[in-house]
């Protein structure tokens, strides 16, 4: 469920603490081992965006609340869908709000109408789910006893349609313990924090310290609070643990709209037994940058984590399914992304692997040799069967045929190995060349013993970073030509469109063009003619050795594919595609091979749309995304300059203007 809530004070860390409360509404925590107030408060209250999966789960909420608070709960208005009759707005109030008619004042019973001004306003929303919006928490009358006791006691108390009464309590107790934070364990368990600190990898709940659930709490109100379009879930056990968090703020879910067409899973923090169970959705902009598409905390590396998550994502990003998804290798991943990414490309990154080979091959005798006939197998074949015998000779030679780890990695070898792979795209994220690798996000502000609160206070400084590094390069992207080093047509056609980074890659790969001293027709067929171009390449040992690259070139159809694939790999035409396209006389590349996510003025001439042309009449909230999606990109194009800021401004000064006016004609 998505679970939404005010800002809180921040708990102190220590033992495992009861609450109370006082006649604000306000909780207390209690020391349990001294039994006194500690004097510290966190104010857990209905807030103006709380979002519920149902109303029975809100209408149970509030009734909790109120307990704890010291008032009953009144149903004042419910509204139902004519035909239908499905529930779609409610106000609920404190049972003392509003006055007796006047027939009833001269009844026996005592008056305990006051007026009371306290009440939750909530609709069902596009979502499907139930949203605060209004709350007043001012009562006028005095309030009455509020000791906290276990949560387990607390009955449904009233008549309810839809659930049993031990329904309602659990899905109390589920929602009380989301909103309260409470971190340690309830009264009927056996175990204390300490316990459940010693069992990392227990699957149903996150392993987390005392103050780490406060810590996430505080996080997700403030950026709700400060973070427009920011998103938040919060996956709860039938306990009301906190188990699978997941969130994404508003400049992570514009870059989706525009570089969610490959990730790279990133779950390091996880797989390694870090302080934190951090996981992170990384795609590459289009200055090759990486940039954060949404992270989560998860309760372990199992199958049922993982679909909660990526289905999380999904509904994040209104269904956009990414093109080509990059992970570790594991079974739990692999079922997960089968399950709600069917039509994705599952790859397992390959710098992943190699980093594993010192630990899974170190303790054979022939180490070294086996680690030079797996790199040579893995990085310098090119065709399927080149491969397979590389690979024969490697098991037959040193003797491995039993290694299990080599015999799995055998099997998966259509997930990772180059030559398996040269139909997915991956921008850039392929690792297909020795020494490239997959970093983690985070790098430099999580180590193993970082704790959670520390990295939620880096959280924002990190992406702060990545969002100027990202701002600088757009500038400088679009305010300098890069220099030019040949005099190739192509160098000359794509420096004016790719941004400088991109370029700079690319730009490589026209010098070595140079490198190629042969290209020669092997086979032609109607308009497809394959061309066979030799390099001189360096190998190890500053060797010099020439190595040859079949290209099929078909001018009718404008296309041309290298055997290296470095175009799906990378995005961009190699060496040897050039000098195919030269020697037949082609002076611009085809446009096909000129991708849009990397050009300067990619954010300017390519504008997210999920649906935004179909938008619903009354769904605020699409228009929300759509108005806040355009916002941003005048906001990035006005950083370019003192006169983009300028203009920039002074265009939403006039929109705002515009949009007061439509207000003044329909008053």
């Amino acid at each position: 469920m998505e679970v939404a809530s005010a800002n809180i004070e921040q708990v102190p860390d220590g033992e495992c603490n009861d609450i109370v409360t006082d006649r604000d509404g306000v909780l207390t925590e209690l020391d349990v081992q001294n039994g006194v107030l500690e004097g510290r408060k966190e104010f857990v209250a209905p807030a103006v965006g709380m979002e519920f999966e149902s109303y029975d789960d809100a209408y149970n909420y509030y009734n909790c609340y109120a307990k704890e608070v010291g008032f009953r709960v009144r149903v004042k208005n419910s509204w139902f869908k004519r035909n239908s009759r499905e529930k779609y707005g409610a106000v609920l109030c404190c049972s003392s709000q509003g006055f007796k008619r006047i027939k009833d004042v001269n009844r026996l019973r005592k008056e305990t109408r006051t007026g009371c001004p306290a009440m939750l306003r909530m609709r069902l929303v596009d979502s499907k789910r139930w949203r605060v919006l209004e709350v007043t928490l001012e009562h006028n009358h005095l309030l009455g006893a509020k000791i906290y006791k276990s949560i387990k006691k607390v009955g449904s108390g009233m008549k309810r349609k839809s659930q049993s009464s031990s329904d309602a309590e659990k899905r109390t107790i589920k929602l009380y313990r989301a909103l309260v934070i409470d971190s340690g364990v309830d009264g009927t368990s056996n175990l204390n924090p300490t316990d459940i600190r010693n069992f990392p990898d227990h699957p149903n709940q996150l392993n987390l310290k005392k103050g780490d659930t406060q810590a996430i709490y505080n996080y997700l109100c403030r950026m709700q609070l400060t973070n427009p379009n920011f998103f938040y879930l919060m996956d709860l056990n039938d306990d009301g643990r906190l188990r699978n968090v997941f969130w994404m703020d508003a400049r992570c879910r514009a870059a989706c709209g525009y570089f969610a067409d490959v990730i790279y899973f990133d779950n390091t923090y996880l797989s390694n037994k870090y302080e934190i169970p951090l996981v992170a959705f990384v795609g590459i902009n289009h200055h090759g940058q990486t940039v954060l598409l949404g992270c989560a905390l998860l309760a372990g590396e199992t199958t049922e984590s993982y679909t909660w998550l990526f289905r999380a994502w999904l509904t994040c990003v209104s269904g956009q399914f990414p093109q080509t998804i990059i992970t570790d290798r594991c079974k739990a991943l692999q079922s997960a992304i089968a399950e709600v990414f069917p039509r994705c490309h599952h790859r397992f990154g390959l710098s992943h692997i190699i980093k594993k080979v010192p630990e899974k091959l170190g303790g054979l005798r022939n180490y070294d040799a086996i680690r030079k006939a797996l790199i040579k197998a893995v990085y310098e074949t090119l065709k399927v069967i080149e491969f397979e015998a590389a690979w024969g000779f490697m098991i037959q030679r040193f003797g491995v045929g039993d290694h299990e780890w080599l015999h799995s990695l055998y099997e998966d070898r259509f997930r990772w190995a180059p030559v398996y792979l040269k139909e997915t795209f991956f921008a850039g994220m392929s690792a297909a060349r020795p020494g490239e690798t997959l970093s983690p996000f985070f790098d430099r502000y999580v180590h193993k013993q970082t704790p959670l609160k520390e990295f939620l206070d880096k959280y924002e400084l990190a992406l702060q970073k990545k969002h100027k590094e990202e701002a600088l390069a757009d500038i400088e992207s679009r305010s300098s030509s890069p220099t030019l080093k040949t005099r190739c047509s192509f160098e000359f056609q794509l420096s004016k469109v790719y941004t400088r980074e991109i370029f700079k890659n690319f730009q490589f790969e026209v010098e070595e063009m140079y490198s190629c001293f042969s290209t020669t027709q092997l086979h032609v067929d109607g308009p497809i003619i394959i061309f066979l171009v030799k390099e001189r390449v360096v190998v190890e040992g500053n060797r010099r050795e020439i190595r040859d690259y079949e290209v099929l070139y078909n001018r009718t159809a404008g296309e041309v594919r290298c055997i290296c694939s470095c175009f799906n790999f990378y995005g961009y035409l190699c060496r040897h595609a050039l000098c195919v396209l030269n020697f037949n006389g082609v002076e611009e590349i085809p446009s096909k091979y000129i991708l849009s996510r990397w050009k300067k003025d990619f954010k300017r001439i390519y504008i997210p749309d999920h649906g935004s042309s179909n938008a619903d009449d009354t769904d605020r909230m699409q228009w929300f995304n759509q108005l806040y999606r355009s916002a941003l990109q005048i906001v990035e194009e006005g950083v370019i300059s003192l006169d983009h800021y300028k203009v920039a401004l002074q265009a939403f000064e006039e929109s705002l203007n515009r949009v007061h006016d439509v207000e003044d004609k329909h008053e």
